[in-house]
């Protein structure tokens, strides 16, 4: 098959190859998914750039969708010729979906409906199950006033279209280039955070007093908002990211007087039932024709490095895409 790889840090021109590797084959509970798109995160990009390798080829990209063409042993053959979409592709694992096929433990493959594009199903293993845990840890969002930084960004866009469907008022924060794209998802303020004082336009925005819930893509940043009152007494930040990835200060008399709560998670390690309860709502809000996507950007394979340094360049607008159909 023809995929591509890397087998140590670096630039992705210098380290990404491109080139065939044998097919792999669907052991005892796997499935072979014959991918018709893989999807590009950040993370993909900052592992290929300076995280360790745990093997010695990598196979970037952990989500991707395409259709069962093999199963293994204790598989339903039913499910051959099934669309589907996959998470955690490469997590802790050296093949990832930057190729013609991938093999997966059978639950990390999911049924994509009809009514929704492998373009869209590429989108779903990280930035579609992040969004839904996001929102899911504030609670209720009915009535709630929601702070969500990157609003205009890949998972940020899924998070403030899923609350403004249950019920908050989100604020979102963006560049000035990418308010349009915020709004159309929802947003019902949006704040260039380049240009303007986030935390007072918030409180303006609430009456003084601040969001009812944050959902957050860089704690860095934001953790130095919260002693500016940007979340209102008995407030929630739940965060799934931060531009710096060393020890962030967070300020205890800002924690304490106003009772707030902070809860991080990664979605390549959510726990069984909450893995099961987000793939569900999304799946729900799939099947329903709830969501917006959007796709700022497509590869071929072999030009799978443009896709790396476009997301670095950090000026598309939507999801990154590499397309690996076979021809």
């Amino acid at each position: 098959m023809k995929a591509a790889w890397y087998q140590k840090n670096g630039t992705a021109r210098e380290v990404l190859v491109v080139g065939e590797m044998p097919t792999p084959e669907p052991g005892p509970g796997e499935v072979r998914v014959r991918l018709h798109v893989s999807g590009a995160n950040p993370s993909d990009v900052k592992s290929r750039r300076g995280r360790p390798l745990a093997f010695p080829r990598i196979v970037p990209h952990s989500d991707g969708a395409g259709i069962i063409d093999a199963v293994g042993r204790g598989v339903g053959t039913g499910r051959v010729g099934e669309r589907v979409w996959v998470w955690n592709g490469q997590w802790k694992r050296a093949g990832g979906t930057a190729a013609e096929y991938v093999v997966l433990p059978e639950a990390q493959v999911v049924t994509l409906d009809d009514n929704t594009d492998f373009d869209a199903g590429a989108c779903m293993g990280i930035p579609g199950l992040t969004a839904v845990q996001a929102v899911r840890l504030t609670g209720s969002c009915v009535g709630k006033t929601i702070l969500v930084t990157g609003a205009a960004a890949a998972v940020g866009h899924y998070v403030t279209q899923i609350a403004t469907l249950r019920g908050a008022r989100v604020i979102g924060t963006t560049s000035a280039a990418r308010a349009d794209h915020a709004r159309a998802a929802g947003a019902a303020e949006v704040i260039d955070y380049k240009a303007e004082d986030v935390a007072a336009r918030v409180k303006e925005l609430t009456g003084g007093r601040g969001a009812d819930a944050i959902i957050d893509m860089d704690f860095s940043s934001t953790a130095k908002l919260l002693p500016e009152g940007v979340l209102a007494p008995h407030g929630k930040l739940v965060c799934y990211g931060s531009n710096v990835a060393a020890d962030v200060p967070l300020n205890f008399p800002a924690m304490l007087w106003s009772s707030l709560t902070v809860q991080m998670f990664l979605v390549y390690e959510l726990t069984l039932a909450d893995r099961a309860a987000t793939i569900g709502d999304l799946q729900g809000l799939l099947h329903e024709g709830r969501l917006k996507h959007t796709i700022g950007a497509r590869y071929p394979l072999d030009a799978i490095a443009e896709a790396h340094e476009a997301i670095e360049g950090g000026k598309v607008i939507g999801n990154v895409v590499v397309d690996v159909r076979s021809a």
